[in-house]
């Protein structure tokens, strides 16, 4: 009646084997660790750089206790992981004079972090320590506030041209596009001119309302941002600005950065475990911009000395020679919808753009009269250009085109994901910025913590007293349920907050009742004159139903919480609901196989060990 088979057991012999090995990574802390990431888009980490590093630190006679290579993305970063603060700070000074001689124009991050102390074959499992927020760790928080008016500006320069590129392609005569605020004005000499470009424009360019109105001159056309447009541009540039953050935090090496929107023009970043402030402030206050110009066909290189052409501009290479462009502007990045690597006809790797209609346009005029003649393509980042590529025109083409010349297949994807990775859709500034130190973040810890422990050892000493073995197995079980929460929580990698830490202790609480309502349940048997096997059995049979409805209506709440909640309100929803499946599990079919394993072989059992059990009297 009340022994488990064989693979019940098995059952929980494994699920706490996995709880151990998932759970053992959160005691081993961090070390103190240096990290090196690619200062410019165009700079690469690899294991070469590696093999670079740990040469200069040896000749510095510094000895890390490890140095790994991760990849991030099309790039890497290195991480070197030491025995001190003092070593830390020390291999920082050392790189940052090897690596960037230049200090105004680095070409490496040098950061200070923290990396887990995992060992290597609990971290070749898979096995990694919870990641901790920014109140339990440490790090910064930012808030950042969108430019939407230069968001506005950027689009209707944009469109600006697009309708100056329409107008000339229909052959329809103008005074002149000229942009006022936030609208465009063309001007036209005769009314039948205005009104045919009203009725293009307002077909091929969606976003604005174009109105004919009479000048003193003679016509002009008005064109305006519909009020959907406006909503739309702003919210696309909140979008692009998020996902542009989130490739310049991975830079940093960040674990679980939080960034995210709040309100309608602002966005929250949160970088726990991030040390060093001014570098992450540095990074993502970055601005860069991609523009496409022709090279000047005649002296496209210069020598060292040699002296530009008058009315042009000069920008390097990532390997120092210098190139010679044109002043105007073919495209910018934002008029890219796609790029990807691929070979061209020969097999030789290239890389495949898709421009917009506006951007094709322009791109099909400007090849059809310089075919032959150098085109380049210029990242600008911190008020510097630097030169991604330079290729020969040779033929006209228009929305889709390939550049070719990348030495390797690796070199092309590389380019792709820069052509993909844009610029900031608009400018921001940081109008709030708050360092917490680690010094915090451990009290923080310490204080969360101790709120569970006690709260555990207040719970187990009530239910032993009241209920005497089986309030035994119930904190046992209980012990069980926070294990596996936490297992489950380093397997997830989820982040833990302060709020986590309260839904942890709000877990025990609830794993708690489940207990009570198992053992009030056992206790009623035997006031009903039971015996004490069959009060075992029917105890656990029917406080089940009870427990399942009443947990899975907490759990809708979790899940509902979780759904529509955000920031620490996500963290706490998390635990909670996790919270509630452990103890699903550790209150009835591991306290369960408690019982059963110390009750179920005595045959002739005349008492159970759960406390005063009151009989009504008649």
């Amino acid at each position: 009646m009340n022994r488990y088979p064989l693979w019940k057991y098995l059952v929980i012999a494994v699920a706490l084997l996995i709880g151990a090995i998932y759970t053992l990574p959160n005691f081993f802390g961090e070390a103190p660790a240096v990290q090196v990431s690619a200062g410019k888009v165009t700079v690469k980490i690899d294991l070469g750089t590696q093999e670079r590093i740990t040469q200069i630190l040896s000749n510095a006679q510094i000895q890390p206790t490890g140095i790994q290579f991760e990849r991030i993305g099309a790039n890497g970063t290195i991480k070197i992981r030491l025995d001190s603060t003092d070593n830390q700070l020390k291999v920082k000074d050392t790189l940052q004079k090897a690596l960037n001689p230049d200090s105004n124009d680095p070409s490496y991050v040098i950061a200070l972090n923290l990396i887990s102390n995992t060992p290597a074959w609990l971290g070749s499992m898979g096995a990694m320590p919870m990641y901790l927020g920014l109140d339990l760790r440490g790090g910064v928080h930012f808030l950042l506030q969108v430019d939407m008016r230069g968001a506005l500006q950027k689009k209707i320069e944009s469109l600006s041209a697009d309708a100056r590129s329409q107008l000339r392609e229909k052959s329809i005569r103008h005074s002149g596009v000229e942009r006022q605020n936030d609208s465009i004005i063309i001007k036209f000499a005769k009314e039948d001119e205005a009104l045919a470009a009203r009725l293009l424009l307002n077909k091929n360019i969606p976003d604005l309302e174009f109105n004919s109105q009479k000048s003193a001159d003679g016509f002009k056309l008005v064109g305006e941002f519909k009020a959907s447009a406006i909503k739309e541009v702003q919210e696309n540039a909140v979008k692009q600005n998020i996902t542009t953050l989130h490739n310049r935090v991975n830079e940093l090496g960040v674990a679980e950065p939080v960034i995210q929107q709040q309100g309608q023009d602002r966005i929250i970043v949160q970088l726990p475990g991030v040390q060093d402030t001014a570098r992450a402030k540095d990074i993502i206050g970055r601005t860069a911009t991609l523009e496409s110009r022709l090279a000047d066909p005649v002296k496209t290189y210069l020598l060292s000395g040699e002296l530009p052409p008058p009315g042009s501009d000069v920008f390097k290479t990532g390997d120092g020679r210098q190139v010679v462009f044109k002043k105007s502007v073919i495209f910018s990045g934002d008029r890219i919808t796609s790029a990807s690597a691929g070979f061209d006809n020969n097999q030789r790797p290239s890389v495949n753009i898709t421009l917009d209609s506006a951007g094709g346009r322009v791109m099909q005029e400007v090849t059809r009269e310089n075919i032959g003649k150098p085109m380049g393509m210029i990242l600008f980042e911190k008020g510097r250009g630097e030169v991604l590529t330079v290729a020969t025109i040779q033929s006209e083409f228009g929305s889709k085109f390939q550049i070719t010349g990348q030495p390797s297949t690796e070199s092309a994807n590389d380019l792709a994901l820069l052509l993909r990775a844009g610029s900031l859709a608009a400018p921001m500034e940081i109008i709030e910025e708050r360092t917490i130190g680690p010094s915090l973040g451990a009290d923080n810890i310490a204080k969360g913590f101790n709120s569970v422990i006690y709260g555990f050892c207040a719970i187990a000493i009530f239910m032993i007293a009241y209920y005497l073995l089986f309030g035994a197995f119930s904190v046992v079980a209980l012990a069980v349920n926070l294990f596996l929460l936490v297992a489950i929580l380093s397997m997830l990698q989820a982040t833990l907050t302060l709020p986590g830490i309260a839904a942890m202790a709000l877990a025990l609480g609830m794993a708690i009742d489940s207990n009570v309502l198992i053992n009030e349940r056992i206790r009623e048997e035997l006031r009903s004159g039971a015996s004490p096997q069959a009060a075992i059995a029917t105890g656990f049979e029917k406080a089940w139903g009870t427990i399942l409805d009443s947990n899975i209506t907490t759990l809708i709440a979790g899940v509902a919480l979780l759904a529509f909640g955000s920031g620490p309100v996500r963290g706490f929803a998390v635990v909670h609901s996790l919270g509630i499946l452990t103890s699903m599990f550790s209150a009835v079919f591991f306290a369960r196989g408690l019982a059963n394993l110390w009750y179920g072989r005595k045959k002739k059992l005349e008492k159970l060990s759960i406390g005063q059990v009151w009989r009504p009297t008649e």
